[in-house]
Formats: structure tokens, sequence, C-alpha cells
């Protein structure tokens, strides 16, 4: 199998997302694993993976702060 250039990976967003999503979960199949490894742009990953976790965070900052008065 040849190795395609990292910045001539086009995976689309709703991938890259669905990729996290399933990698904050720890659950994936061995074979969508090596497809994402192959579709997806590692940076593009990374970039959505800092976003998630902060929305995440704020997240829990927020229901934290509704619930405890």
């Amino acid at each position: 199998m040849t190795q395609v250039p990292l910045h001539r990976r086009k995976g689309s967003i709703g991938a890259t997302v669905k990729a996290v999503l399933w990698g904050f979960l720890g659950v994936r199949r061995n074979a969508d694993y090596q497809s994402d490894i192959a579709k997806l742009n590692p940076i593009h990953i990374l970039v959505v993976g800092v976003i998630m976790a902060v929305l995440f965070v704020v997240g829990l900052i927020l229901l934290v702060n509704w619930v405890v008065p």
C-alpha cells in the first residue's frame, strides 16, 4: 500500500469529528482506525480534538455552575 503524503489527505470534517468522538469514547474497530489513519489528516484530528476537549471542559463547568447554586 502506498503512503499518501500528510498534506494530500483530504478527510471530511464529518469523518474527522466522528473519529475524534470515537477516540473520546475509547471504542473503535481496528479496521476503522486503519481507515482513519490512511484518509484523515493528523493536523485536522489534533485541532478537532483540542476544540472538542475545550468544549467538554466548558460544558462540565457550566453544568456544575448550573447545578450548584
